[in-house]
């Protein structure tokens, strides 16, 4: 498959994106939240029973793995990866390797991981990988996000996107500003928009396929803090509003991230905007915890549950689809 039709595949059809990325710390963070110790073995029986799944069939077009998962094999000896294929969704990698503070820009982060890259995609190319994943992190406060830590992680983002296909590989590339804080859902649009100005700008300054590129961004939202919440239709309207100013048209999708959302609202979200319409790409999901916490809730470490919470992730995947589709209606989730 070419750059461009893997990216196209991902996400036809409504189809979208499992992120199951979190690394050993976070991912032990969730495990603590359900009692389950964060053990090797645990953490690839939770991945195997997802990618089991029989919803992730028809509505998930890629994974997004960890460097542990890529690697491990499910109980029956069958590689993980191997797993995803078989239900028709593409496995990927996320590659960057964390956040680091930024010299005189205080309370603001850079990501890193550019050194040996080249070395790490030729080898997650031999395993297979179709797609990679690399995040920056954009906080808004008082006086930021400032001008250089933005363009300092667009910089970078475009490195890392042009390496990835330099290696055979659609880059998915993560702007996500932050909901953390109290800051209105037009100091989200402000620093979205500068984002993504700048990192367009560097995909061009480096020469990268966007046409062989996917974007997943976080949605135009009020901070969680905020006394008054933005509805549905506003953060459709003003998400919309912003992507088609600032995101070139040959982009095959804009796979969301659901930062932090809940996952019926993240769900809502994203139908709203694709029964509105009146863009070029696909708008659709690149989902962790939005996909992922009931299923996580449900099987609590306990093998006789997998049956329950591969029908919670199968449920989630397809409302996210039929909303990929503009097609979602919430009396669909009453079961």
């Amino acid at each position: 498959m070419t750059l461009e039709e893997i990216a196209t595949y991902i996400v036809s059809d409504g189809k979208g994106i499992l992120a199951a990325d979190e690394s050993n710390p976070t991912c032990g963070k969730r495990f603590d939240s359900i009692g389950v110790e964060s053990t090797e073995e645990n953490r690839r029986d939770y991945r195997e029973m997802l990618f089991r799944s029989e919803g992730m069939n028809g509505n998930i077009g890629g994974v997004i793995l960890f460097d542990e998962t890529i690697r491990q094999s499910a109980s029956d000896g069958t590689l993980l990866r191997d797993l995803i294929s078989d239900q028709g969704a593409l496995p990927g990698i996320k590659v960057d390797k964390g956040l680091q503070p930024i010299e005189d820009c205080p309370g603001e982060t850079v990501t890193v991981g550019l050194d040996g890259l080249d070395d790490r995609l030729k080898e997650y190319t031999e395993m297979g990988a179709k797609f990679t994943k690399w995040r920056a992190v954009i906080k808004i406060g008082d006086g930021i996000p400032t001008d250089e830590c933005i363009d300092a992680n667009m910089d970078a983002l475009a490195q890392y996107a042009k390496s990835a296909q330099n290696n055979g590989m659609v880059p998915i590339v993560e702007p996500e500003v932050l909901m953390d804080g109290d800051h209105s859902i037009d100091d989200c649009y402000d620093a979205t928009e500068r984002s993504l100005k700048s990192l367009f700008k560097h995909l061009e300054k480096y020469e990268v396929n966007i046409k062989g590129t996917l974007l997943k961004p976080n949605m135009v939202t009020s901070g969680s803090e905020h006394e008054v919440q933005a509805g549905i239709d506003e953060v459709a309207n003003k998400t919309i509003e912003c992507l088609v100013k600032n995101v070139p048209q040959d982009l095959p999708g804009v796979a969301f991230l659901s930062g932090g959302q809940s996952d019926v609202l993240a769900t809502a979200h994203l139908d709203a905007m694709n029964k509105i319409g009146g863009f070029s790409w696909k708008l659709s999901f690149s989902y962790g915890r939005a996909l992922q916490a009931a299923a996580l809730k449900a099987w609590g470490g306990k093998p006789e549950n997998v049956f329950i919470a591969q029908d919670e992730l199968s449920h989630r995947a397809e409302m996210n689809k039929l909303a990929s589709l503009g097609q979602w209606e919430k009396d669909l989730e009453e079961r």
